[in-house]
């Protein structure tokens, strides 16, 4: 698979999935989750009330049509709040390895990734960079190409750094 990582819009990524940094409800939120939703329309969180009628757990991931985004699937995960304690990094971890799955299963090719949990859930953004790039370059999967989308200059230069190591 190859990795890159760019400066932009995860809304706008021409892929074929592009992974929302969720909450546990499944109904919108602030950060990337909003943004996803805002971009994708109101079928977006139709299908997230139809398909996770409970929400989903930490380090767990389900997918969505994109709406109105260029991507076909939006493949939700719901990271750690570090904030609030949620310290285990293996759920972290599980986020990326479960995206994956999820895009194996639905034929994804090219999936689009934001920093998971690194906003306003406080994971340190070092360690979040380096947990995206370690378990994308480990884990077994059919994608061939995951793209890592910075939202601003520092988290670029931070997952590059990662992408290096």
């Amino acid at each position: 698979m190859e990795i890159t990582v760019v400066t932009g819009d995860i809304t706008t990524q021409d892929v074929d999935a592009v992974v929302n940094a969720a909450n546990r409800r499944m109904r919108g939120g602030g950060g990337v989750d909003g943004a996803i939703h805002t971009a994708g329309g109101p079928d977006v969180l139709e299908d997230c009330k139809r398909r996770f009628p409970d929400g989903l757990a930490t380090g767990d991931a389900g997918w969505t049509t994109a709406g109105a985004m260029p991507a076909r699937w939006v493949i939700h995960v719901v990271g750690p709040n570090f904030t609030a304690g949620e310290r285990d990094r293996g759920l972290l971890v599980s986020c990326y390895a479960r995206a994956l799955a999820v895009a194996d299963e639905l034929g994804a090719r090219s999936v689009a990734f934001p920093l998971v949990s690194a906003g306003v859930y406080g994971w340190p953004r070092e360690d979040a960079a380096a947990a995206a790039i370690e378990t994308l370059r480990a884990t077994p999967t059919q994608v061939t190409a995951a793209r890592m989308v910075a939202f601003n200059r520092s988290a670029y230069e931070l997952i590059a750094q990662a992408l290096r190591s």
